[in-house]
């Protein structure tokens, strides 16, 4: 009988382990029912209105416009056209304003010394491209 050494991969490593980058945890990239729900509520405060107020101008029920408020719900465009008219802005106006909140909040983000993927692969040499 003869002795075998089991089958092991070997790993070659591109650089030594001492120059890898620390790895950071990625940083969350905000939803975009958050920024809508978001927008309408601000939007609703700073008129000064009730949740019922707007649900009812909007014809749409209380619970789910506050459903939609807290991002718990993706809500389909007529509603936000919708809650939006009852709040005296266009659906253009509203999607306008979660863009420019969505480009605040990335912006920050990618300040903060957290890397983009696309900047991470460009500092490591390495860039895939589909």
């Amino acid at each position: 009988m003869s002795i075998q050494t089991p089958n092991e991969a070997r790993v070659v490593p591109l650089r030594p382990p001492a120059a890898r980058p620390e790895r950071r945890p990625a940083a969350k990239e905000p939803l975009w029912r958050d920024l809508v729900g978001d927008v309408l509520r601000r939007e609703r405060q700073a008129q000064e209105r009730t949740l019922k107020d707007v649900a009812e101008t909007a014809r749409i029920s209380m619970p789910y416009l506050s459903e939609v408020e807290r991002g718990r719900k993706e809500a389909s465009s007529e509603v936000l056209a919708a809650a939006a008219q009852a709040l005296g802005l266009s659906l253009g106006d509203l999607l306008a304003r979660a863009q420019s909140e969505l480009v605040r909040l990335t912006a920050r983000t990618a300040h903060s010394g957290r890397a983009t993927s696309a900047g991470a692969a460009r500092r490591n040499g390495l860039c895939l491209a589909a």
